[in-house]
């Protein structure tokens, strides 16, 4: 992670992939995987019933699918970018 400073704004730079892995690892069971990529529907379809009805078997293969590539975004880099804490794309 690399951090800059701008004036009064703190950019952080955080490897997309490392990013996905840690996330999906300590909170993939509850969803939140799917709620950081957009998929509302799914993480809340994952956090009420789907983790509990696969008996984990969803966490593995999406943690699984995050080891082998990051989820695709628009911008193509490998990179996230914080700005003070949040997320700019």
């Amino acid at each position: 992670m690399d951090t800059v400073y701008d004036g009064n704004a703190k950019i952080n730079t955080v490897n997309k992939h490392v990013f996905v892995w840690v996330c999906n690892f300590l909170v993939g069971g509850f969803g939140v995987d799917r709620f950081i990529r957009g998929q509302i529907g799914l993480g809340l379809f994952k956090l009420f019933i789907g983790s509990w009805i696969t008996l984990g078997i969803w966490p593995f293969v999406d943690f699984v699918i995050a080891l082998v590539k990051a989820y695709g975004s628009n911008n193509h880099s490998n990179e996230l970018t914080f700005i003070n804490g949040r997320y700019a794309n």
